[in-house]
């Protein structure tokens, strides 16, 4: 699906309009390509322009594109500190297009997906970039979510072993079409399930951090003009979102993406150097660190099982989608290393 037909932009200026919405014309819409997850359409009336996010119409996973989480997550977080656009309407409505849909202001900035996109970048505005990303994790763990109203986004306790069980249920659903990596996916799950260590701190983690779910503004002194693709979001341990954003610097990445990733790329500091500088710049103690990396891997190893499996329901093609598959056995190794390393 490229676009949207006639009728469902009709259903969806009706719902902006409801939203309090002045249309200047009919809308026309545009696929944004990238997503692995939910499908992102640019919407246009002639006159101004939103982000339309709407999960895939087949090969879904139970939670794994909650556009309405981001919506409400997103509506909070204006003026916190955390540059996020601004929330204008969600529909949960799935007859309108198959799926529950929410529409965002549109951020003008720069994407850097690629390591050609980051190529074409210096060094000096790639520290800048690093350094503006890390200060932008800082600050989102740093919200109180209580006072922002996201006391009901997520239970505050117990964040490691809510996900250890569902992104292992999520195995069950996803996991069937690699057979030869049960044993090392339960093995994983069963480790991590019987080493889970005290939660220290709680926060609004974003869960899908990286510098290609950002929109940067570049020049003089860079800054992240809007952080994006919030349906991962809950309350939970920031170390293991800070241990998300650090295990997708694995080169199994790419596989995921299909080309070479600008996370990736060995211009960005390594895992290590990437979360001492998260704490150089006030983020939270990353205790319990080897845990939190083998929980990302496995949740990694999960999502590319997940891409595979959407792809082989038809649901999803082009780059990365046939290969994400073969990252599946890659972050399940890597999973078990750091979980040596912590035990």
């Amino acid at each position: 699906m490229s676009v949207l037909t006639e009728s469902e932009l009709r259903g969806v200026a009706e719902v902006l309009t409801a939203a309090g919405v002045e249309l200047a014309g009919p809308l026309s819409s545009t696929l944004i390509p990238g997503g692995r997850s939910n499908l992102t359409f640019r919407l246009d009336d002639g006159s101004s322009r939103w982000v339309l996010r709407t999960p895939p119409r087949a090969g879904r996973t139970p939670s794994a594109h909650d556009v309405g989480r981001e919506f409400r997550v997103t509506r909070v977080l204006q003026g916190s500190g955390v540059p996020v656009p601004a929330a204008v309407a969600l529909c949960e409505d799935q007859s309108l297009l198959g799926g529950p849909f929410a529409v965002a202001e549109y951020v003008t900035g720069r994407t850097v997906q690629r390591q050609a996109d980051l190529d074409l970048l210096d060094d000096a505005t790639v520290e800048a970039v690093i350094t503006r990303l890390l200060e932008t994790l800082a600050t989102l763990h740093a919200v109180d979510h209580v006072a922002v109203g996201l006391e009901q986004f997520g239970r505050p306790d117990g964040y490691a072993a809510r996900q250890i069980r569902r992104w292992s249920s999520q195995w069950t659903l996803v996991g069937r079409e690699q057979p030869a990596l049960q044993l090392q996916a339960t093995a994983l799950g069963t480790r991590l399930a019987a080493s889970v260590p005290q939660q220290r701190s709680t926060g609004i983690v974003h869960g899908d951090f990286r510098i290609d779910n950002t929109l940067l503004r570049l020049g003089a002194a860079p800054a992240v003009a809007a952080v994006v693709d919030w349906e991962l979001s809950t309350l939970g341990d920031p170390v293991a979102d800070v241990a998300m954003m650090c295990v997708y610097r694995h080169p199994a990445f790419d596989l995921v993406i299909g080309e070479p990733s600008a996370w990736t790329s060995p211009r960005l500091p390594g895992i290590a150097a990437l979360g001492a500088a998260y704490e150089a710049v006030g983020g939270v103690t990353l205790a319990h660190w080897d845990f939190y990396l083998a929980l990302a891997y496995f949740k990694l190893a999960v999502i590319a099982a997940g891409i595979d499996h959407r792809h082989r329901a038809g649901a999803g093609s082009g780059p990365g989608f046939d290969t994400a598959g073969a990252a599946v056995p890659q972050y399940l190794e890597a999973g078990l290393e750091a979980l040596a390393n912590a035990e």
